[in-house]
């Protein structure tokens, strides 16, 4: 996909995060917008952090004080199918839709790899593909329809990154 302006800025807390790290989780983001119909310019956030970094946002934001693997904070009420409106969201400074942020706990990538016994690429790749999905109005809260479908789509990303089970 060519870019188109798009701008996916990446902040780490922590050390270790290399260029390598930030251009892999830039390719995710990428192939899952594109793959749910993203074909516009458009900016996601990403901080890298700790437990206890993610820990204190989900505290501070939501209420939960302990950590997490990742949290999704989409810029707008959407629902799956549903994109931004480009004309009326975009900013006008940049022209670019701020489609919102994500925080990943890396030590959590790295627990939750072992656990399920995959590489920490593929469990980094599912976190990011499951915030993107977030962003663009997807939810798993339900544990039926909306979980399932969700589920569908994050399988169907990483199938495009080679990274399936």
């Amino acid at each position: 996909m060519a870019n188109k302006n798009h701008d996916i800025l990446i902040n780490a807390e922590i050390p270790g995060m290399d260029e390598g790290i930030r251009s892999f989780i830039r390719r995710v983001i990428r192939v899952g917008l594109e793959a749910e119909g993203v074909n516009f310019p458009y900016e996601v956030n990403v901080l890298l952090t700790s437990d206890a970094g993610i820990r204190k946002i989900n505290h501070e934001l939501r209420g939960i004080d302990r950590e997490t693997d990742v949290l999704s904070f989409p810029a707008f009420d959407l629902f799956p199918g549903r994109l931004p409106d480009v004309e009326a969201d975009a900013d006008p400074e940049t022209g670019r839709v701020p489609l919102g942020d994500m925080a990943v706990s890396m030590e959590r990538v790295a627990a939750q790899a072992k656990e399920y016994g995959h590489s920490n690429r593929r469990e980094l790749a599912y976190l990011v593909t499951h915030s993107v999905l977030h962003l663009l109005g997807y939810d798993h809260l339900d544990e039926g329809p909306q979980k399932k479908l969700m589920r569908e789509h994050e399988e169907k990303i990483l199938a495009l990154l080679n990274l399936e089970r």
